[in-house]
């Protein structure tokens, strides 16, 4: 037995026990229901997890979403195209949208969407909690669905986001307006509202909802229109009363809901409010599609504005330019009645083939300023694709033919004989002639309808059109140099068929666009003067404006060259071919022309202020072939004395309907009235005296009938007077000038080609009478 001490065992009954005051504290279970509702403990556990839950969510999606680039949607916009005087030519892209700036939409305008969207835009933050639950609650309760989000989250929606009903949207849509509430201005933000909402009719914006429901800019925008636009954003297609007339009364009492807002935050006084009456939006819209004229001139001028490095491809593409063109709204509606007067309403395509092979092309330009103030380019783009006023396909006639006598004057040049060619150069217009002095292949050209005339000056060659004298003519010069005088006056060197044509140059075998022509003829009307036509007046985008490239104008030939050009082509127009141009009613030049096998007719005329080219072409609609014109309109063919004059006529009165009718003031080449002896006759050859002219007077103007001869003393001279009936040189209208302005011209500018000095040119033939262009 150890001596250890032993462990001593408890004695019997003894139990360990809980104290007095812990049991006394011990709380009583929780029956029955009682037991399912959660202990203070618990709601408070609870409260703390929820709140710890949300401001970190909070934080995690303010750091982890991030603004994105805005959709590309939001970011299209739409090219606008004007007529000079700011009216809406066209929109082109996808898109109908034109951005403008917070100070390009009126007062009235920004107070109204305000009102309607969001009234304490300034003053809230970019989020309202409790409107967002008030929305929810009326969905919710049916009454109806409702929108919780400010102007902020509308546009953070709009532009950075896709409209998608989704959680994951209202969630990114949440955070990314906070973020931009804190990175941009109040202003900046409901300028970009402003510019994504959509409006119906296809509008996304408010400039370009102003146009299709009022015709007018945003900065025009009245409190009534713009109520009007505001309540659009809440229902776009609902709330187009013309397209929706049974919802117009739920409309007003949205527009009334608007404008009480404007009243009642100080945007707009009681009495102004009172007066309002509802504005009924336009019936029809303009047109943002392609047809009519609008296609071709939307590219017409895209191609311009590339070709003349203003805008780049690329960037035309992105869209967003507002582009102001040089054409006159009343000019191009002139232009489009007169080709409808004068052909395209006499057609009978169902009973006359030929007359669906028809189409025209016309250009109208300023002879000063070079701008193009209208074109027509077929019937409709839709219908008829290519442009017929800058196609370069069909062969410009005898409309060519001016050149060929512009480039004589301005080289000097001289007939076979060594005579001087002026108007009155006599040369031998028998047809199918042969060419004298072409080291080519035999050339003999005939005449229209084979007709021999002898003899015949080089004015009355130019009236008949007579092939043989010019063809001629054109060799006496050298083609080359006919060549650099049509491109120095304004047809491209690339124009086709235009570098080696020979003798045939004269007869126009070139095919220079409607557009070509009418710039070498606006140069002829210009004294000379070339400058290339323009088509641009302005572009900007986003406010911004585009530089412009600064317009040059040079003496192309120079002042007596195309003014004795000018001279001869009047008497075109007075007693030669194109005597139906004369119903412009105002002075005119101009020369007909006609295609081989009469696929094209031509007249290219002019006036001192307005220089206009009109062609008829023949054209297969299946093929595409050119095809000739006999038999159109039912007439036995088409020249350019027929409807391209008659549209040049009624065009040209028209468009200058109400402008003061100018006269022309010519100077013309020395001796462009002296008689020559025919060709072959060598007793007049070149001058003696060396003057390349062959006018020994040393360079004065050519006489007017009756007008006091003051020369022919002092220089030892007798000028023949103009050939009867022909007066260039008189006066019209009382309009006169005198040997003090000889070293001005009628634009007031030096004269720097030592010309000599004006000669006041009136009318020619029966229309010389005075007071007959009143």
């Amino acid at each position: 037995m150890s001596d250890e001490p032993q462990p001593q065992q408890p004695k019997k009954g003894w139990a360990p026990r809980r104290p007095q005051a812990a049991a006394a504290r011990k709380r009583p279970e929780r029956t029955g229901w009682r037991r399912l509702l959660p202990t203070w403990r618990m709601t408070l556990g609870g409260f703390l997890i929820t709140a710890l839950l949300v401001v970190g969510g909070f934080f995690l999606g303010y750091h982890l979403v991030r603004i994105p680039a805005a959709n590309a949607l939001a970011t299209q916009q739409a090219n606008v195209y004007l007529y000079a005087d700011g009216s809406v030519i066209a929109r082109d892209g996808e898109v109908n949208r034109e951005n403008v700036t917070l100070s390009q939409i009126s007062e009235d305008a920004r107070h109204a969407v305000l009102a309607a969207e969001d009234r304490d835009f300034y003053t809230e933050s970019a989020i309202d909690p409790q409107a967002m639950v008030r929305a929810a609650w009326n969905t919710a309760t049916g009454k109806g669905r409702q929108s919780g989000s400010t102007i902020t989250q509308q546009y953070v929606k709009n532009y950075y986001l896709r409209q998608e009903q989704t959680v994951t949207r209202k969630v990114k849509e949440f955070f990314i307006a906070i973020k931009l509430d804190r990175e941009q201005s109040k202003d900046q933000i409901l300028e970009g509202y402003l510019n994504t909402s959509f409006f119906g009719r296809g509008a996304y914006g408010i400039q370009a909802a102003a146009h299709a429901y009022y015709g007018i800019d945003a900065s025009e925008l009245d409190a009534g229109r713009a109520a009007y636009l505001a309540a659009l954003v809440n229902a776009p297609s609902q709330y187009d009363v013309i397209l929706h007339p049974e919802n117009r009364d739920t409309v007003e009492h949205r527009w009334n809901y608007v404008l009480d807002g404007m009243v009642d935050e100080g945007w707009l006084g009681a009495s102004e409010r009172a007066g309002l009456k509802f504005p009924m939006p336009q019936r029809t819209t303009v047109s943002t599609s392609m047809s009519g004229q609008r296609g071709y001139i939307v590219n017409i001028v895209k191609n311009h504005l590339i070709k003349n490095r203003i805008v780049d491809e690329a960037a035309l593409d992105t869209g967003g330019y507002r582009i102001t063109t040089t054409l006159h709204k009343d000019k191009q509606e002139a232009f489009v009645d007169a080709v409808n007067d004068k052909l395209m309403d006499r057609l009978d395509k169902k009973n006359r083939e030929v007359d669906t092979y028809v189409r025209a092309g016309g250009a109208s330009v300023e002879p000063k300023t070079g701008k193009v103030v209208a074109m027509y380019n077929g019937i409709d783009y839709v219908k008829q694709y290519t442009p017929n006023a800058t196609r370069r396909d069909f062969q410009v006639g005898s409309s060519f033919k001016p050149f060929v006598f512009t480039a004589a004057v301005e080289n000097n040049s001289r007939t076979r004989d060594g005579h001087p060619i002026t108007p009155n150069t006599l040369y031998d217009g028998t047809s199918e002639r042969p060419v004298q002095g072409w080291p080519g292949d035999r050339y003999a050209p005939e005449n229209e309808d084979h007709r021999d005339y002898g003899h015949i000056t080089v004015r009355e060659a130019t009236d008949k059109s007579v092939n043989a004298v010019y063809a001629q003519m054109a060799v006496d010069v050298g083609p080359d140099k006919v060549r650099r005088t049509a491109v120095d006056l304004g047809l491209s060197p690339d124009t086709p068929s235009l570098d080696d044509a020979g003798p045939s140059i004269a007869l126009g075998v070139a095919t220079a666009s409607v557009l070509d022509m009418a710039e070498a003829y606006a140069t002829l009307a210009n004294h000379g003067k070339h400058g290339a036509y323009t088509m641009v007046e302005k572009v900007t985008r986003n406010g911004r404006t585009i530089d412009l490239p600064e317009r040059r104008t040079r003496q192309a030939v120079s002042r007596q060259a195309a003014d004795t050009t000018t001279s001869v082509l009047r008497g075109v127009v007075e007693n030669g071919t194109a005597t139906a141009a004369q119903s412009a009613g105002r002075p005119a030049a101009g020369k007909t022309g006609t295609a081989e096998e009469d696929t094209a007719a031509w007249f290219a005329g002019y006036t001192p202020d307005l220089a206009t080219v009109v062609a008829v072409m023949g054209q297969d609609p299946v093929t595409a072939g050119h095809k000739p014109l006999y038999g159109a309109m039912g007439l036995p063919r088409i020249n350019g004395g027929g409807a391209p004059a008659e549209i040049w006529g009624q065009y040209t009165r028209e468009a200058l309907k109400g402008a003061p009718v100018t006269s022309f003031s010519l100077r013309l080449q020395p001796g462009a009235w002296k008689t020559q002896p025919p060709p072959g006759d060598s007793s007049t050859g070149p001058s003696s005296s060396g003057d390349p002219s062959g006018d020994d007077s040393g360079g004065s103007s050519s006489q007017a009938p009756g007008e006091a001869e003051t020369d022919d003393e002092a220089t030892g001279q007798d000028e023949a007077e103009p050939p009867q009936g022909q007066t260039d040189g008189g006066t019209t209208g009382g309009e006169t000038e005198d040997d003090s302005k000889a070293t001005t011209d009628d634009t007031g500018e030096d004269d720097a080609n030592g010309d000599d000095g004006p000669v006041p040119d009136g009318l020619t033939g029966a229309l010389t009478q005075h007071g007959r262009w009143d």
